[in-house]
């Protein structure tokens, strides 16, 4: 299946040329890059501890708190741990954008949306409607046949798992989904680790779900392909494959921009990879064998 996919990252790598516009007219100031803010590395150890609420964050002798000021609280160890591994491995600076699962902890913990769990659930779902792999094109035929060979499979293991109708459509409207479709996979999302955490309530735990699962959905544009994820159907790299397929065919064709196109790759490839280990930390038992952040 995965054959012809790979096939357009081993070729097209050209350099694409553009030619040179005018600079920018007198009197008008160029922009600058500006990099994202970095905060210096203000403390020495990490570690974590268990308290009422879960398992919490220790920079030296102080609670992590959120942006929000909230004590900064995780459900499972196994998260625990994850995060408190991205506090440990920066160096002279915070590169606070590069810490991918402290920031989904604290979009989940201070929720500052203010949206409840059903809320949570229809944003996810609503990508259905628009789902990058159910739109396909007319032409090229190449491009036609592409996205048949990789994508259809993906959709049939879907409809099969959840006993859905999901289907695709070259129509600029995209395909109708069943309202019996979006009612069985929001079900799903519902019930997602319906066993309590040990110590930890079953809402909230839920909740940290349901943010990770909307997190994945938005960066891939697809609710197929999160679900091939959670399912562990799919790796990481294949869903961020396929939700690439069309940009991957034009840099076969046209040829890739190294700094542009392989940042944006890399960058995609780690926020979804972030996003479902977010997930499946989230639905581990809540204590784990001790080990790790000694030195």
């Amino acid at each position: 299946m995965w054959r012809s996919c790979l096939r357009l990252r081993d070729r097209g790598r050209r350099l694409l040329t553009r030619p040179v516009g005018p600079g920018p007219a007198l009197g008008s100031p160029a922009r600058a890059y500006a990099p994202p803010t970095e905060r210096k590395r203000f403390y020495q150890n990490v570690s974590i501890s268990q308290g009422e609420g879960g398992f919490e964050i220790n920079l030296d002798h102080r609670k992590l708190k959120t942006p929000q000021a909230k004590l900064f609280t995780v459900p499972s160890e196994a998260l625990a741990i994850a995060v408190a591994t991205e506090w440990e491995s920066q160096q002279d600076t915070i590169k606070s954008y590069t810490m991918h699962l402290t920031t989904l902890c604290n979009t989940s913990l201070d929720n500052p949306t203010q949206r409840s769990k059903d809320q949570l659930i229809r944003a996810a779902i609503k990508f259905l409607d628009t789902d990058t792999i159910c739109y396909r094109v007319e032409e090229p035929e190449t491009l036609v046949e592409l996205q048949k060979n990789e994508w259809d499979p993906v959709i049939e293991w879907a409809e099969n798992r959840y006993g859905v109708e999901i289907g695709s459509s070259t129509s600029i409207m995209g395909p109708s989904i069943p309202a019996r479709t979006h009612e069985v996979l929001a079900n799903h999302l519902a019930s997602y680790n319906m066993w309590a955490l040990q110590g930890v309530p079953g809402e909230r735990v839920r909740s940290f779900l349901w943010a990770g699962i909307e997190f994945v959905v938005t960066q891939l544009k697809s609710m197929v392909l999160t679900l091939g994820l959670t399912d562990l159907h799919l790796t990481v790299e294949q869903a961020v494959l396929l939700s690439r397929l069309e940009e991957e065919y034009q840099i076969q064709k046209w040829g890739n921009v190294e700094w542009a196109h392989d940042y944006e790759l890399q960058e995609l490839r780690a926020r979804t990879a972030a996003g479902t280990l977010f997930i499946h930390l989230c639905s581990q038992s809540s204590t784990v064998k001790h080990k790790l952040l000694q030195e």
